[in-house]
């Protein structure tokens, strides 16, 4: 028998990536999702199958990390050798405008997933490997390169959320011996992401706006530089995090920042198009706090885990542009056709 893995946050971007990956290694994996009036699981639908076929290896349970008692049932019913705590309020700039659900959902949501594990294992005796999804916006002010050792400057609330689960995770793992490792990732994209975050909101409009489907394109700050990977090969660094025999801390990242102007300049580079002529600055998007700079030092990832990212910013560009060309051919054949699909 492979192991069993629960993943929450299944049907967000790193979830469906890592839901792959462990499919592909034989995993047998259940994740937690929200109850919603309409379907949330189009980045897994590739991946689903009948539950009731004897081959199927997703399965699905609700779920939500602001209710203990649910993630308390779904452990029991699960058993899993693997956590993936992924799930969260992961939007910075909405986190400003509802602090106290980003917080109770990621700091506190935490928190009661760590009981939750704490008391399985203590009452059923069988070992548990938990992963955290930290974020390198914990890091906020702190001046770059940032890595394991670097002092978190929290410069939002939903930064100040994960860093209090970070340090829940740690006291956990020290009070109680639980294996939890946190994944300080910076900031991965892919053709999966939201499109309300910045480089999924420049491919979709950058795309759309090259074939006549859209005219402008609003943004806040381009001068916030990222750091800036493909989540498919972040996803991999989460699983060797959970394979070591010591649980431990690990930055993830490239090494490389850019700017929101030069992820601009590359997307409509790839379209052959001026984006000068087609942006506008909102000041709507700019954060009360702003984290101007964010660059990975990855060196403990590469030395103990044997990890590299494989794909690179401007690959990660022309893999996200085509992807939404596509979307855009769609949505215009869609419209030229009189709305008809």
């Amino acid at each position: 028998m492979g192991k069993r893995a629960l993943i929450t946050g299944i049907t967000g971007q790193d979830g469906s990536y890592l839901a792959e990956l462990l499919l592909d290694k034989g995993y047998e994996v259940h994740g937690v999702v929200r109850r919603a009036s309409t379907f949330t699981t189009g980045r897994i639908d590739h991946l689903f199958r009948d539950p009731h076929e004897e081959a199927t290896r997703l399965f699905l349970h609700f779920g939500d990390l602001a209710d203990g008692t649910g993630l308390r049932q779904v452990m029991a019913r699960v058993e899993p050798d693997e956590v993936y705590n992924l799930a969260a309020q992961s939007h910075v700039r909405v986190s400003f405008d509802q602090p106290e659900y980003t917080a109770d959902v990621v700091g506190t949501g935490t928190l009661r997933l760590l009981d939750v594990v704490r008391d399985y294992v203590q009452l059923s005796g069988k070992p548990v490997k938990m992963y955290q999804a930290a974020s390198s916006e914990m890091f906020g002010a702190a001046p770059p390169p940032q890595n394991e050792h670097t002092p978190f400057h929290p410069r939002s609330p939903y930064a100040v959320s994960k860093v209090a689960a970070y340090w829940f995770c740690v006291n956990y793992r020290e009070s109680y011996g639980l294996f939890v490792c946190n994944g300080i990732l910076f900031n991965h994209e892919s053709p999966r992401r939201g499109e309300t975050f910045v480089t999924r909101k420049i491919t979709r409009a950058a795309t759309r706006i090259k074939l006549g489907l859209q005219e402008k394109l609003y943004l806040g700050n381009l001068d916030a530089r990222r750091d800036w990977g493909f989540a498919g090969d972040y996803v991999d660094a989460m699983w060797r995090m959970l394979q070591q025999d010591v649980p431990d801390d690990y930055v993830v990242a490239t090494g490389e920042s850019h700017s929101v102007r030069e992820f601009l300049e590359a997307v409509f580079s790839c379209l052959e198009l001026d984006w000068q002529s087609a942006v506008e600055i909102d000041p709507r998007y700019y954060r009360p706090a702003e984290v101007d700079a964010l660059q990975g030092d990855a060196g403990k990832a590469r030395q103990r885990l044997g990890w590299a990212p494989r794909v690179s910013f401007h690959e990660l560009v022309t893999m996200m542009v085509e992807a939404d060309l596509r979307l855009a051919h769609n949505e215009l054949l869609i419209k030229e056709s009189g709305g008809k699909s």
